[in-house]
């Protein structure tokens, strides 16, 4: 029972100079990857998060892992998660295969159902969007879209948005 509490003084110890050099070496391999990296996310950069965490934890608590072993995983992780991001860039097929496509939820103030169904989204979760947007109705929507990171963009009726530009000329 006393070892589930307390190893000791070294395994502390361990864990504490592990955990900083391997957070320190995250946040270096992060740093040389780029802003993308830690971007907001879609599903592809919410895996390898989660998994860039499970990592750290592992290295952190497993004296079967060695330092360089966990900072070998956490290089490997960014490093595929650089190629993929490079290359998302570069071919549109692999974008959609990483990031699918923005989905068109509501058209023209109604919600479009089989697309609401399709992506597992309420006519609520679209109303609060409208709202968060400033926009007290739906109606006052040309539409509403759910982006590959899960955030919800609303764009404005052409005559609302005309009338909120001051000084522009409307035509």
């Amino acid at each position: 029972m006393e070892s589930m509490l307390f190893d000791g003084w070294t395994a502390l110890a361990r864990t504490v100079v592990i955990g900083v050099l391997a957070y320190a070496a995250l946040v270096v391999v992060l740093r040389i990857t780029g802003k993308r990296t830690l971007s907001k996310m879609n599903a592809f950069d919410f895996v390898v998060t989660v998994a860039l965490g499970s990592t750290l934890a592992t290295i952190l608590l497993s004296k079967d892992v060695s330092l360089a072993q966990g900072v070998a995983a956490l290089a490997v992780l960014v490093g595929l998660q650089f190629v993929i991001t490079w290359s998302s860039v570069r071919a549109r097929w692999v974008r959609r295969l990483v990031t699918g496509e923005p989905s068109l939820l509501a058209y023209k103030g109604e919600c479009l159902q089989e697309a609401l169904r399709r992506e597992r989204v309420t006519e609520d979760e679209v109303l609060a969007a409208a709202r968060a947007a400033g926009l007290p109705r739906l109606e006052s929507t040309d539409a509403v879209i759910l982006e590959t990171d899960g955030t919800f963009s609303v764009v404005r009726r052409s005559a609302d948005l005309a009338g909120t530009m001051s000084g522009m000329p409307r035509g």
